[in-house]
């Protein structure tokens, strides 16, 4: 077998280390992402409170009942 040139075996590591750079940002960027469907759950955790869990028709924009 034939040993690969020079320009081959750099495009080779040059290819190696740029899906291993893009596959860590994707990760990274993954795990500092919340899903659009968890952004409420996210929040209660962090404000306990800051969202009413019941309907929020009933109440006003400054979160104080409508009589």
């Amino acid at each position: 077998m034939n040993k690969p040139n020079k320009n081959s075996r750099i495009f080779i590591i040059v290819f190696i280390l740029f899906v291993t750079l893009f596959a860590y940002i994707s990760y990274d960027m993954s795990s500092r992402t919340t899903a659009p469907w968890n952004k409420p759950k996210q929040l209660n955790r962090a404000l306990p409170g800051a969202t009413p869990d019941a309907d929020s028709l009933k109440l006003d924009s400054l979160l104080e009942d409508i009589k």
